[in-house]
């Protein structure tokens, strides 16, 4: 399953991030949702990664927030006919290369604690708990979560 970077502003990518957002906004309420927006994800601290089936149909994305402090997740999304083939798994682990390549030392993420799949491979992952970070509030509709990054050989 080819996985990469890619813009994601592409007409298929809009689809998968209006997928996540209408399951994100039927969860939580709209001031609970930390979510960026395509202009966002343009932005140059941002990585934008996009895996697709064997034909070239757009399964699943993920982006990587690059600061000196971490490397935020955001907008992870496989749709739910993919998830089983390892595609979070392939997403997750070139975030990962890319936050140790720009010398993060470690990755965060905020999640929701009424997607409990997504909480549990996070943990699968090896990301634990942990208080809010950067300009987070301590909202009861979040869960955070970080990861220490060592170098990738």
């Amino acid at each position: 399953m080819p996985i990469a970077f890619e813009t994601p502003d592409q007409p298929d990518v809009h689809t998968l991030i209006a997928e996540l957002d209408a399951y994100l906004y039927a969860l939580y309420p709209a001031e609970s949702v930390y979510a960026l927006d395509i202009r966002s994800l343009l932005q140059a601290n941002v990585r934008f990664a996009v895996a697709r089936d064997s034909d070239g149909a757009a399964i699943g994305c993920a982006a990587v927030l690059l600061t000196p402090e971490y490397g935020e997740i955001k907008r992870m999304y496989v749709r739910p006919a993919a998830r089983g083939t390892g595609a979070a798994s392939q997403l997750i682990g070139l975030l990962e290369q890319t936050a140790v390549s720009a010398a993060c030392p470690e990755m965060v993420l905020e999640a929701g604690p009424a997607q409990p799949e997504a909480l549990a491979f996070y943990t699968r992952s090896g990301f634990q708990r942990c208080g809010p970070y950067g300009d987070y509030p301590d909202d009861p509709h979040s869960v955070f979560m970080r990861k220490p990054l060592g170098k990738i050989a």
